[in-house]
This record gives C-alpha cells, structure tokens and sequence, in this order.
C-alpha cells in the first residue's frame, strides 16, 4: 500500500497546504458578510473570522425592545452562518488543491 509513497512529494504537498491555509486565513480576514433581518430593519455585519464588525437598527425599532431583540438575533445567526459555511467552501476548495491525497 505505501510501497509506492515518495515522501518528499508528501513534504511538498504540505507546504502547500500550508501556504494555502495561509493565503486562506488571510482571505478571511478581508471578507465581509451582511446579513438583514424583519426588511431591513436590522443588518449585522462580520469579517470573515466571524467577528461583528457593525450592527446597523433602524430608528423605528427603538421603541419595540422585543422585535428589535428577535430581529438582531435572527440577523446574528445568519451571518454567522454565512461565515461557517464560507470556511467550509474554503476548505474544501483547499483539499481539492492538495491532489490525491485531498479527495
């Protein structure tokens, strides 16, 4: 089964792995999702890293604690959800750079 493994093709396809995660991360801090809630009452925005970087509440909504609460709290959870699943894409374009051992 590894009769055939040349390791120092290994040690290459994980420096690029490397510097694939690298360029990667990087990517990621770049990145900025938006996601709105109740019409665009409510839009929160994160980096990549899944950090809140803004919360943007319309003045109509200041009055109403409850449905602002709901509604940046339904926006939360939906950025963030866009930030995993781009990690997720992300990494898995990275597993199909590394090749054989990738898939």
């Amino acid at each position: 089964m590894f009769d055939k493994l040349d390791l120092s093709q290994m040690g290459k396809m994980f420096e690029k792995a490397q510097e694939e995660a690298k360029k990667l991360q990087e990517d990621l801090e770049n990145k900025e999702f938006t996601a709105k809630s109740g019409g665009g009452l409510v839009k929160v925005t994160a980096n990549g890293k899944g950090e809140i970087i803004d919360i943007d509440i319309d003045d109509s909504l200041l009055e109403d604690k409850d449905s602002m609460q709901i509604l940046l709290i339904s926006a939360v959870n939906d950025v963030l959800k866009m930030v995993e699943d781009d990690k997720k894409n992300m990494a898995m374009q990275m597993l199909g750079k590394l090749g054989p051992l990738g898939r």
